[in-house]
């Protein structure tokens, strides 16, 4: 078995790919609660933004973790087409999940059913991505670990799942996007563990492309798109807020006064207007021809 080494670049891999998970499962949970108190386009629109969301963070994080993943005795490559069909898998298997929440009749049974999609969403995502690796060698597992590593997968989306129906309070989120970032990263680590690589030696470079080749440009790609998408929805109103803009306005125009509440003339007004019909000067004394 060849030497493996999870943090070739020490605490930096392991501590992004933790923030790219919460992240990206902080911003899920908050679209998610939008989705809930919104209606038609707005709500299915808001899912979307949710799943492509986690979907990414957690893509992100497993890719990130990766680049500080090294095998003794051989070069690590990735095949492009799998590694983006790992990307695909994340965001629809996460997608239906979410979706399952945002339309399921049962809160229980949609939860139930959402956290097991986006639970093995999740694993097979991972799993995805490890089969796209390129090495000189023969990649093993662990059967126990790996059961461990898909159960930690559902019981973190049921968690998460679950914040997002029963968590509104922008602080409340955050620390359950700090556990969700958390078991993701616990998954990622244990089905890391289950690995072992039989290295077979080589003179020639593996197939299909270096980390920094591809993986960085487009974990740095997707993670500028958290980032921006968490910094629209921090800015765009709730829907409470727009309600409460809303009565706001009502009352503005409430408060102005009708025609027929416009406040009487003074009498000196009436006088003049009555002098003026009349045909005579509005003040001084009346004179005779």
């Amino acid at each position: 078995m060849g030497h493996l080494d999870h943090a070739a670049y020490g605490w930096l891999t392991p501590v992004l790919s933790y923030g790219m998970a919460a992240v990206g499962a902080a911003l899920g949970l908050r679209c998610t609660v939008r989705a809930l108190a919104a209606q038609g386009r707005s709500r299915r629109n808001w899912l979307i933004t949710a799943a492509s969301a986690i979907g990414t963070g957690i893509w992100t994080m497993h890719f990130v973790a990766m680049l500080g993943f090294a095998v003794g005795g051989t070069e690590i490559r990735y095949d492009v087409p799998l590694t983006l069909l790992s990307l695909l898998v994340a965001m629809l298997v996460v997608g239906a999940g979410v979706f399952a929440v945002g339309y399921g009749q049962g809160r229980t049974l949609a939860l139930c059913l959402g956290g097991l999609t986006t639970g093995l969403g999740v694993a097979s995502m991972h799993y995805l991505g490890m089969a796209a690796l390129r090495l000189h060698g023969q990649v093993e597992y662990d059967a126990l670990l790996v059961a461990l590593s898909v159960v930690i997968a559902v019981v973190a989306a049921t968690a998460a799942l679950w914040a997002a129906l029963n968590i509104e309070a922008p602080f409340a989120v955050v620390g359950a996007s700090l556990v969700m970032g958390a078991a993701v990263s616990s998954m990622h680590y244990t089905g890391m563990l289950a690995v072992g690589v039989r290295v077979t030696p080589s003179g020639s470079p593996p197939a299909g492309a270096t980390a920094m080749q591809f993986i960085f440009p487009l974990a740095v790609g997707l993670g500028s798109y958290l980032f921006l998408t968490a910094a629209f929805v921090a800015l765009s109103p709730t829907a409470r807020e727009r309600a409460a803009y809303a009565r706001a306005g009502q009352d503005d125009r409430t408060e102005q006064p009708a025609p027929s509440e416009q406040p009487a003339p003074s009498e000196r007004a009436q006088q003049t207007e009555r002098v003026r019909r009349a045909g005579q000067p509005a003040t001084g004394p009346a004179t005779t021809p």
